[in-house]
């Protein structure tokens, strides 16, 4: 083990914008003093933001390795296996903390064979569920058993994630599991607001008293866009009155849009029931023009656009999976849906969009908790002890 700073290196799956990469970029900024951190990561996809911007506003400077790619392809995946041994060697670290699946089997692989003293590993969700047929799931969960086996210690997100983990899917022990909330800086999303909230609606056309919905992320299957598309339809043939925008990007846009277009929504920027806007890298000014924040995802680990909404003071409805019971307030900061039932979904919907004082009681009922919880100062104070103690220092 060095004699001085101990030295960590962060590898996380691709640097595309999401929890991940807000998560890794944070401890190494400000476990900078206590650790000395190299952070790598793989190469975005074309459909998705780029969240180098993240880094550099911090001053953190990164490693791109193109090969390791969200796609599977086993040479791309042996060159990035030789490019990180090969940054092992060179930067010899007491610890490697790896971030999500790719980057977790590679990374890790790498630091076993390198001999590094300590492995540690985050979920950040997991993909064990609703991603792929029974037969590559199962030797996924084979391949996490195996990686797991020599991992010295496993970080879930939430509870819920660490049950998933140690019983429903058998990938370790629980005692080698420890529940680490992402952090984020929250404090964007109270500032500046209404001065935010006007430039978000002034740009999208939206007048005073017109409601406004929208939910962000990936438009890939996982997040299940087509059942928003789906209650937003619902809503339109009872006449309910509303304004929502589906913020993000990805392969599945075209198909989405043909799809509301289908379902008798009317798409586009000005006057129109759906506005895609593709990615809004400042966030904030989104969720402050916003009124109500949905998630309407099949699996999902930490939902940090519900994280985010009620840091804002916004009201969040979203699908009762994974980790999300976990980072709201059932029935207080929001409301839990039944997985893809879009009656249920659609009813409580239309509460909300009709009730501007409920809205606003349930929207001052979050920003408590999520800064207690998932305010980043808990999450570096959190992992500077986990490295201590595998360090016994």
């Amino acid at each position: 083990m060095s004699l001085e700073k101990p030295r960590v290196l962060r590898i996380i799956n691709r640097f595309n914008l999401g929890g991940p990469t807000y998560n890794a970029a944070y401890l190494t900024k400000y476990l900078e003093g206590d650790f000395e951190t190299m952070l790598i990561g793989g190469q975005k996809q074309d459909s998705e933001a780029s969240s180098v911007y993240i880094t550099e506003k911090l001053g953190i400077d990164v490693t791109i390795i193109p090969e390791m790619t969200r796609s599977i392809g086993i040479l791309n995946e042996i060159k990035a296996y030789r490019k990180i041994s090969r940054l092992i060697k060179e930067f010899k670290p007491d610890i490697v903390h790896t971030h999500a699946s790719k980057a977790g089997a590679i990374g890790r692989l790498a630091a076993m064979r390198n001999k590094v003293p300590y492995i540690v590993h985050t979920f950040h969700g997991h993909v064990f569920e609703h991603y792929f047929g029974k037969v590559k799931t199962n030797i996924i969960i084979r391949l996490e058993q195996w990686l797991a086996s020599f991992t010295d210690r496993v970080i879930a997100i939430s509870e819920k994630q660490k049950n998933d983990l140690s019983h429903r899917f058998n990938i370790c022990p629980e005692n080698k599991i420890q529940v680490i909330p992402l952090g984020f800086d929250l404090a964007r999303f109270t500032e500046n607001t209404e001065v935010k909230r006007e430039v978000f609606r002034k740009t999208h056309f939206l007048i005073d008293n017109e409601v406004a919905v929208g939910i962000i992320g990936r438009l890939v299957p996982i997040k299940n866009h087509r059942l928003f598309i789906d209650i937003l339809s619902d809503l339109k043939m009872k006449n309910i009155s509303f304004r929502a925008f589906v913020i993000g990007d990805g392969e599945l846009k075209s198909e989405l849009i043909d799809y509301a277009q289908n379902q008798g929504l009317s798409v586009g920027s000005d006057n129109a029931d759906l506005c895609f806007t593709s990615w809004i890298k400042e966030i904030d000014h989104a969720i402050a023009g916003l009124d109500i924040i949905a998630l309407t995802s099949l699996n999902e680990g930490t939902p940090v656009s519900l994280i985010e909404a009620q840091a804002g003071k916004k009201v969040v409805i979203t699908t009762d999976v994974g980790g999300v019971r976990d980072a709201i307030l059932e029935d207080e900061s929001g409301i839990l849906c039944p997985n893809d039932e879009v009656e249920y979904f659609s009813k409580n919907l239309e509460k909300l969009l009709l009730n501007k004082k409920l809205r606003n009681e349930m929207g001052e009922k979050g920003i408590d908790f999520v800064h207690e919880k998932y305010h980043v100062k808990r999450l570096v104070a959190d992992v500077k002890k986990l490295y201590l103690e595998l360090l016994n220092l």
